[in-house]
């Protein structure tokens, strides 16, 4: 969830840099999936929306291989600063960063045989311009590849009232935005109205014990801090805090992730 930083709940922070590399590397796998499944792209164009400080790109980089390219666009100069230097240490030579806000977008229209946004609708509740833009951007024919949340699986085990108490908060904080954090679930009535009939998939990843992955309910207080005091004080949200942090550090605590639903369709010719 990376763009564009003026509406953008919580773009810059270092706390969410650190939350986007564990991120990817978490979904990635589901990222794979996808591809797997759709035809061969060796040679073909595709565009990461929002990529963020690694998304999809390696992902990308290897399913059009070296004659294909990609290109990851995001607002935020430090989302592509650390994106910048995710691909150099991954020497992905096909792979292009770009600065580029969605909604004024200098990217040329029809350009890509993949379009790509994960966690994008959620933040921002302008899906309407969204979709508008990631079909402009395909070819005829092109596949748009669309992931967003739904929090229904989101818990960790055993029960943790005060993890459970800032998932609600953050919940509130993201509507009280203008966003969604259920927004996976309005994914197929999206692509169907842009003339997109939607292949769906979901995936819930299960959550080790001191997976960091555990503490998304922690970092997300953190980084959405003061829109979470508009909905309770700081002094309660400095006690869910600590007391979450407990209950994730207890011994054998395990957990399940949100739901990644992805929505995938072709572009009429």
């Amino acid at each position: 969830m990376s763009q564009p930083s003026a509406s953008y709940l919580l773009a810059g922070q270092a706390s969410e840099l650190e939350r986007l590399q564990l991120q990817s590397r978490v979904w990635e796998p589901s990222a794979s999936a996808v591809l797997a499944q759709l035809p061969s792209a060796i040679g073909r164009r595709a565009l990461d929306v929002g990529c963020g400080v690694m998304g999809w790109l390696r992902v990308l980089s290897n399913w059009v291989g070296p004659a294909g390219a990609v290109v990851g666009s995001d607002i935020d100069e430090k989302m592509l600063s650390g994106a910048e230097q995710f691909c150099r240490g991954k020497r992905l030579a096909n792979v292009t960063l770009v600065r580029d806000d969605l909604f004024a977008s200098q990217l040329a229209p029809r350009s890509f045989d993949l379009v790509h946004a994960r966690f994008q609708i959620a933040p921002l509740g302008r899906a309407a311009e969204q979709m508008a833009m990631y079909t402009r951007m395909l070819r005829p024919g092109g596949t748009l590849v669309l992931e967003d949340p739904d929090m229904a699986s989101w818990r960790v085990n055993p029960d943790a009232p005060a993890v459970q108490r800032l998932i609600e908060l953050i919940e509130e904080g993201f509507r009280s935005a203008g966003g969604n954090f259920n927004a996976g679930r309005q994914l197929p009535s999206l692509l169907r109205d842009s003339g997109i009939e939607p292949r769906m998939a979901a995936h819930v990843v299960a959550l080790e014990p001191g997976h960091g992955y555990l503490r998304l309910p922690i970092q997300f207080a953190t980084s959405l801090r003061p829109r979470l005091e508009k909905v309770t004080t700081p002094q309660e949200l400095d006690d869910l805090i600590g007391r979450a942090d407990a209950e994730i550090a207890r011994p054998g605590t395990w957990g399940t992730t949100f739901t990644l639903v992805q929505a995938v369709g072709t572009l009429p010719p």
